[in-house]
């Protein structure tokens, strides 16, 4: 083991012969030295895990005999600025090119018809991306980390968006997600710290944990009326988040939901919320109007705790339970009514 890894850190070129018909799985895994990836025509299969860690590789030539990217095919070759994928190609399988840091372009073929998990993995300098109309679906954590993301273009062929999808995609500004899209995963456009805008389809019936948190440039989002749920924490710590429109058709919004929104001033619960869970307006400083609908029964722990700015709150007769410290270092909570039923 100690020689095949002293050899394939000390292999700088490599010359496949144009008979090589197939590339075996890990064939040249951690041949970090080689400079240039360079598949004859020949080749019409390569497996998983062929090229990875091929971190020195500048230039990577995927032949057109090639019909998908194997599994973790060529993850960590860090050292590629450009990649183009031939249009024989119909997949791109889970983390094929993810930890290519230095990736600046990629181009997808219109002939692609699936992208794996993790595919563009912390593919910190990749900058644009344009989606084929045959994807029809992006997986989870597909573009996770791609920290110099700025533009990227979603067809109105894409149905579903996975989970981690654009999460950590700092320098995102604005995304348009079609009408299309019926599903969001949860943590979608996590600590999307740049995020400005973004409008959510009418389609979608339910927003996921974490789907906006630490998106701490957004100023307003409006959920359209088809949503029913809000899961935990979906915009905890969005700090610039001033103003949020909630359909009544919402029946549920999950604990830490608004954590930390330290700009929001006035919020409207739905009519049809049954609880406040524990959390909620956690440290909401410019929270000053907030009406709790007659349709809730319980206030959870913490809930408006250290809602500096609030100045009254009226709790509705159909409150049964206030939880712990629900109203701690309200510090400017002059005037509160509660109801007999205390």
């Amino acid at each position: 083991f100690l020689l095949q890894k002293l050899l394939s850190e000390l292999i700088k070129f490599i010359d496949i012969p144009n008979n090589v018909t197939k590339i075996g799985d890990g064939s040249f895994l951690g041949c970090s030295s080689l400079t240039k990836i360079s598949i004859p025509d020949s080749v019409n299969s390569i497996g998983n895990r062929a090229f990875s860690d091929c971190s020195s590789a500048q230039t990577i030539e995927i032949p057109t005999s090639i019909k998908s990217i194997p599994n973790n095919c060529f993850s960590g070759c860090s050292s590629v600025t450009f990649i183009s994928v031939p249009s024989s190609v119909v997949v791109i399988e889970e983390n094929g090119f993810s930890g290519c840091s230095s990736l600046i372009e990629i181009e997808i073929p219109s002939t692609i018809t699936s992208i794996g998990d993790y595919a563009f993995f912390k593919c910190s300098k990749l900058k644009t991306v344009k989606i084929p109309s045959s994807v029809t679906s992006l997986s989870n954590s597909v573009f996770f980390g791609c920290s110099s993301l700025v533009d990227i273009e979603i067809p109105s062929t894409v149905t579903f968006i996975g989970s981690f999808a654009f999460s950590r995609c700092s320098s995102l500004k604005q995304i348009s997600i079609p009408s299309s899209v019926k599903s969001i995963g949860k943590s979608c456009f996590f600590e999307c710290s740049s995020l400005t805008q973004i409008s959510i389809p009418s389609g979608i019936t339910s927003i996921k944990d974490n789907t906006f948190g630490g998106c701490s440039l957004l100023t307003e989002i409006k959920i359209p009326d088809s949503v029913t749920s809000i899961g935990n924490a979906v915009f905890s710590k969005c700090t610039s988040l001033e103003k949020i429109m909630i359909s009544d058709s919402v029946t549920s919004i999950g604990k830490d939901s608004f954590t930390r929104c330290a700009r929001l001033k006035q919020i409207k619960l739905p009519s049809s919320l049954t609880s406040i869970e524990n959390n909620l307006f956690l440290k909401c400083t410019s929270l000053n109007n907030v009406t709790i609908p007659s349709s809730v029964t319980s206030i959870g722990d913490y809930s408006f705790c250290e809602c500096t700015s609030l100045t009254e709150i009226s709790i509705p007769s159909s409150v049964t339970s206030i939880g712990k410290d629900a109203f701690l270092r309200c510090t400017s909570l002059s005037q509160i009514e509660i109801p007999f039923t205390f």
